[in-house]
This record gives structure tokens, sequence and C-alpha cells, in this order.
């Protein structure tokens, strides 16, 4: 299904940890919000292409164990098999979008918390 938004102006009002908001057979779409001093969780995608673009906030990448700072209009591209987590520095939540190929999740998922997302993924394990 074709997606044409105001990418920025969905990621912005985004107030769940994660929203999937488009997939297609080779990317998706989605928006997230780490309040502060949260985290996206230290992960690895063997076989995805993450690209994260951040409108609201600041924070740090932690790429392959090396951190840098991110904040609003930095885009950030973590190739598939790279170790990375994204951290909330800031006093207001960071707010971002992001683009997985191919797709990570289910279409139309939801975690309202980090908490709902790390329970979605163990009991995917």
């Amino acid at each position: 299904m074709p997606f044409n938004e105001d990418i920025v102006k969905l990621a912005k009002a985004n107030t769940y940890f994660r929203e999937v908001l488009a997939t297609g057979q080779h990317t998706q779409v989605v928006v997230m919000s780490i309040p502060p001093g949260g985290d996206i969780g230290e992960e690895v995608h063997d076989d995805v292409d993450q690209v994260l673009v951040f409108v609201v906030g600041e924070g740090q990448a932690i790429l392959d164990g090396k951190a840098s700072a991110v904040s609003v209009g930095r885009l950030v591209h973590v190739p598939a098999g790279m170790r990375h987590n994204f951290v909330n520095t800031g006093e207001i939540n960071l707010r971002l979008y992001t683009i997985y190929a191919p797709p990570e999740h289910k279409p139309g998922t939801i975690h309202k918390t980090k908490a709902e997302a790390d329970a979605a993924h163990e009991a995917e394990q």
C-alpha cells in the first residue's frame, strides 16, 4: 500500500515507543519516541539495514561501541550486522523515524512502551 505523508509531522506527534506506519516488500517505515534517560536497547539486525532520522530532542548513537551525538536533523545509517543502541540524553522525548530494509516488524505493530516492545521480542524468541 502506498504511503505519502508528512513523516516529520507524524514523528513529532508520535507518543508511542514504536509504531509501524508502512510496510512494503523491501522496506518499512516506523516512528519512535524514547523518553528521557531511555534507550532503544542494544541490538544487532543480522540481515536488516536501518536508517534513523531524528526530529526532536538529543541523544547518543552507540555504533559498535563508539558513541556519537544525535540531534534534530541527524541521519544515522546502521548497516546489517552492526551492534547499535540509541540513548536519550536530553530532557524531552527523543523522536525519530526509521526505515528498515527489509522490514523488521509485523505490519501495524504498535508498542506503547519499551517494556511492551521487550515483551513482544521475548515472545517471538
